[in-house]
């Protein structure tokens, strides 16, 4: 199977087409509306061979800003984002209905903030509202929802948000269409010599040392940081990403023929619940392990209270909590006690809970079946 092959629709059931800012709205604030057309067209395609589609797009703030006039791209505050993403939104929902509509698909929106995905009752929430729309054969055209998240409540960036959408649907690829064309090997801006990297089998320290942190075009909010943060989240939902160059006319068409782009193959499938602990991007506190603990949880184990530490946060029992060896995070889990007991037990052998407590314990501080390591 060639690297393009994992996201046609024979071997990928679900597709999420992530869209940013800088292929969809062109420097002077409006749609880029031909080039539009040409995306649409192939998602038509790719849905009549039974494909599901799902488009995370971009550009609300870009359009709004130009009809409000503001400066930085509607980027300038957070209250000027908020406001050009209240007003481009309207115009780029109704771009996308009626190129859809042209198709005689229909499009629905969504708008969510990290809380939505990040909550797990809402979180299955928009599980079951993907669901169900894909199965009305809609295609659904998520966004994050600027006109309300702050900076402690959103991604800020879209791609994040297309690996965590595609966790929900239970996606099997994601394309992140973008203004660079992959992964290279330095910034091919500033070095001649950066050649494009075709596939990463893994997503180690060296990866993530090649990103760059910018967005090229500058009126987007992401960057290659953002890209392979988003991987490593499609990864844990068993979902492979591709970052493919969108800048030509008819980019996914090309990525089909040519295979350029930059592909993340994912490993085996992970369950619902793992997968949406390890897509977390935030954790209510962190339980501090020594080196055997850690070394049992990498063997399969639970997390008892003897091999913990030390205990930070106010969490409470069934919060996300991060397992932290030497300052790093290598498990994520949902905690089985509130910070306060996990404190007083923390280092203690199981024998001497009960006396601790005053009540019968439960054996783990974080159980097995209810974590997922990183």
């Amino acid at each position: 199977m060639t690297r393009a092959d994992r996201f046609a629709p024979a071997a990928c059931p679900t597709l999420v087409v992530k869209i940013g800012s800088a292929l969809l709205v062109a420097p002077d604030g409006h749609v880029r509306r031909d080039w539009l057309a040409g995306v649409v067209s192939n998602l038509a395609e790719r849905h009549k061979a039974g494909q599901k589609i799902i488009i995370v797009s971009s550009g609300a703030i870009a359009l709004g800003a130009r009809r409000l006039g503001l400066p930085g791209g509607g980027r300038a505050s957070l209250e000027d984002a908020q406001a050009a993403a209240a007003t481009g939104q309207i115009a780029l929902s109704h771009c996308w209905a009626e190129l859809l509509g042209s198709h005689d698909l229909t499009a629905a929106q969504m708008l969510l903030t990290l809380d939505d995905l990040e909550d797990r009752r809402r979180y299955l929430n928009a599980s079951a509202t993907f669901g169900r729309l894909l199965a009305l054969g809609v295609v659904p055209v998520v966004n994050e929802n600027d006109t309300v998240a702050t900076e402690e409540i959103r991604f800020g960036d879209n791609d994040r948000l297309a690996a965590r959408v595609a966790q929900a649907a239970g996606a099997h690829g994601v394309i992140l269409l973008s203004d660079v064309d992959g992964l290279y090997t330095a910034n091919p801006q500033r070095d001649p010599q950066a050649t494009l990297i075709e596939e990463v089998p893994s997503l180690d320290a060296s990866v993530m040392a090649m990103a760059d942190t910018g967005s090229a075009s500058g009126m987007g909010s992401g960057g290659m940081v953002a890209k392979l943060l988003a991987a490593k989240i499609a990864h844990a939902g068993g979902a492979h990403l591709a970052i493919v160059g969108g800048k030509q006319d008819d980019p996914l068409g090309v990525f089909a023929r040519t295979h350029r782009g930059t592909v993340f193959p994912a490993p085996a499938r992970s369950g619902a619940r793992k997968a949406w602990l390890k897509g977390r991007l935030t954790a209510k506190g962190r339980i501090l392990v020594d080196a055997g603990a850690a070394k049992a949880l990498a063997g399969g184990a639970s997390l008892l209270p003897a091999g913990a530490t030390g205990v930070e946060g106010a969490f409470r029992r069934g919060d996300v909590i991060d397992i932290v060896v030497a300052g790093h995070a290598i498990a994520r889990g949902l905690s089985e006690y509130d910070a306060g007991e996990a404190l007083l037990i923390a280092g203690k052998r199981s024998a001497d809970l009960a006396a601790i407590l005053g009540h019968a314990p439960r054996a783990a501080l974080v159980h097995r079946d209810h974590m997922v390591l990183l």
